[in-house]
């Protein structure tokens, strides 16, 4: 997915933390529910940056334009059905 979100000029990369308080609870009690439940789903988390008119409030957080997100959703949701497993790589950072 990150290769393919580069290839189309999407600034991603993978975390080994889908952030903290609320969207490791997600993120983990997904993961934890596929699991548990034998689901054949898979499952991830993309934590979209604020739109450019947000991150003015937070000085330093990263932003994207709408039109970026939504390229990059639909450029996920492409790789998501066409690849029926999960490539398994090592990589990524704690951000």
């Amino acid at each position: 997915m990150v290769a393919a979100l580069r290839e189309v000029g999407i600034p991603a990369s993978v975390s080994q933390t889908a952030g903290t308080f609320t969207c490791n609870n997600v993120m983990y009690h997904l993961l934890h529910w596929l699991q548990t439940t034998g689901s054949a789903a898979r499952g991830g988390f993309v934590h979209i940056p604020y739109m450019p008119q947000q991150a003015a409030q937070h000085l330093g957080a990263p932003s994207m334009s709408t039109a970026s997100v939504i390229q990059a959703l639909e450029t996920s949701l492409q790789v998501i059905l066409s690849t029926e497993k999960d490539i398994r790589e090592v990589g990524g950072a704690t951000h």
